[in-house]
């Protein structure tokens, strides 16, 4: 059988040829003179085999394929049948290699910057050393990336050229542009680090992988940086284009207060007040990327970390983002699997069993679910999840929505929090732009948070069926202030700018109509 890329035998193909197979390492003279299209059609590869230094071809096809083959290469050439799928793998993996060698003379040319990255020895990104030009340079990315803080790397294929783009503090940049032609072979790199099937390219594929990064934390100490990656790849019309999601490996245990999130005092008095209780729903809203989940995990932090082993406190996510069971804090955490049947409702239902005081839910998608955790909620369970609403009021009708009946609801929910994140004014260059901000002017994000806390008023009105726009008025008349409001506050004190408010929330110019508008809005 070809295993593809695993074996590193040592042939014409490069020493350090991650798809040399089984049999042997793929010919290059194979390579060359067949095309990629009819060697996939009728699953054939020529390898070189050691130490007879034998040409084969191996193939599950009908003779007359090899014999075509060995009269177009010439020389001498010895059939073998092997497995068709691991063939397949083997023959996407040799010819991304072949294209890879072919672009090396280009990734010099066109990356200056990453070649730069690539010969400093300091960072050694998952030891370079002896590798090919495209497994270099996506691990010079990825240092590039980790090095700006970005959450998200995009390799995205277009007509003319691929472009690598960075998301960092919630804004996608492009990095740099390079050739079409590098698309294929740096998807395929990425595809074999996240186990993928490199052979599949008509269906969309995720995977993960792992990756260490030398550096120096403290001067003279050696240090070490492990971060996770979740990689999506999607066909698209000029070819697959993956999205890696950067997570640091031990960033749950840095997770920072409430107040390092950016939540106000009153805003968080109120929120504590609400996690602290022993029973009810408490629910993040936002859009994607608001930080829903980050302030669920600061939460649960501070309610283990408070009650120490006094509580018993599990999670069902998808996916485990952060490992949270650190320092003493005893957290279970489960995540969802569809393949084996594992959802949000029935790993739900497991966790029921398992005699749970605090439950973490990752998203309330459906009706079951939504059902589930409001039995939970009202059979003595502390619940915290999130929906993906725009702001808190619209996160109790989206529960309606979904087939809860309203007077569960008005029992069960303790409170709804919006928010979103907006990027921090650079201090060091004071927002004029500097190299460690990038040139953007800001640097780190902090949260805008809008609490509805769910008092007796809001329960009759919930029971009656009461409408988003009805909630919003009864919460602004007890005293919630509006994601506008702590915009406003944040501008005034320089924390941000009326331009950063506007690209989050999509609003206004100064902070005097900040307030105006949310009142104009809400009344």
């Amino acid at each position: 059988m070809v295993t593809g890329a695993q074996s590193t035998t040592t042939d014409e193909a490069s020493s350090s040829d991650p798809v040399a197979c089984g049999l042997g390492t793929p010919s290059n003279a194979f390579l060359r003179g067949i095309n990629e299209e009819f060697a996939r059609r009728h699953l054939i590869l020529g390898v070189v085999r050691e130490p007879a230094d034998v040409l084969l071809v191996a193939t599950s096809t009908r003779p007359a394929i090899p014999h075509n083959c060995a009269t177009r290469l010439g020389g001498e050439w010895v059939t073998t049948t092997v497995d068709a799928e691991g063939l397949a793998r083997a023959i996407d993996a040799a010819y991304a290699h072949c294209a890879s060698q072919d672009l090396k003379s280009e990734v010099d040319s066109e990356s200056d910057v990453v070649a730069s990255i690539i010969a400093d020895s300091e960072h050694d990104l998952l030891n370079t050393q002896g590798k090919g030009p495209i497994v270099r340079l996506v691990d010079a990315l990825l240092f590039e990336a980790i090095g700006h803080g970005a959450s998200d790397v995009h390799v995205q294929p277009l007509a003319d050229r691929t472009l690598v783009r960075e998301r960092v503090d919630g804004a996608l940049r492009t990095t740099r542009e390079v050739g079409a032609q590098f698309a294929r072979p740096l998807v395929s790199r990425i595809k074999v680090m996240g186990r993928m099937d490199v052979a599949e390219h008509r269906l969309p594929q995720d995977g993960r992988a792992t990756v260490t990064i030398g550096e120096n934390r403290e001067p003279g100490e050696r240090g070490q940086r492990t971060v996770d990656l979740r990689i999506s790849t999607l066909p698209t019309a000029y070819g697959e284009r993956a999205v890696l999601r950067l997570l640091e490996a031990d960033s749950a245990g840095t997770l920072g207060s409430f107040e390092a999130l950016g939540m106000p005092e009153r805003e968080r008095q109120a929120f504590v007040s609400c996690v602290t209780r022993s029973s009810g729903i408490v629910l993040s809203t936002g859009p994607t990327g608001s930080g829903k989940t980050t302030t669920l995990y600061t939460t649960l932090r501070w309610i283990a970390t408070r009650s120490a082993a006094d509580l018993n406190v599990m999670t069902i996510e998808d996916p485990i983002e952060y490992e949270l069971s650190s320092d003493g804090v005893a957290i279970s955490q489960a995540q969802v699997n569809t393949k084996k049947g594992v959802t949000f409702a029935t790993g739900l239902r497991h966790i029921l069993r398992q005699d749970p005081d605090v439950i973490m839910v990752g998203e309330i998608r459906d009706e079951e679910t939504a059902g589930i955790a409001i039995q939970a909620s009202l059979t003595g369970h502390l619940v915290l999840s999130t929906l993906h609403t725009n702001d808190a009021a619209t996160a109790i009708t989206r529960l309606v929505d979904l087939g809860v009946e309203p007077y569960l609801v008005s029992a069960s929910l303790s409170a709804s929090l919006a928010q979103r994140l907006v990027r921090r004014v650079h201090a060091d260059c004071q927002g004029l732009g500097c190299e460690r901000c990038l040139g953007t002017g800001f640097r780190g994000r902090v949260g805008l948070f809008e609490l509805l806390v769910v008092d007796e008023a809001m329960r009759e009105a919930i029971g009656r069926g009461a409408t988003a726009q009805r909630l919003r008025a009864l919460s602004r008349t007890a005293g919630t202030r509006s994601l506008r409001d702590i915009a406003s506050d944040f501008i005034a004190s320089g924390v941000t700018t009326e331009t950063e408010v506007c690209r989050v929330l999509g609003q206004v110019n100064t902070p005097a109509a900040l307030s105006a508008r949310s009142v104009e809005v809400d009344s």
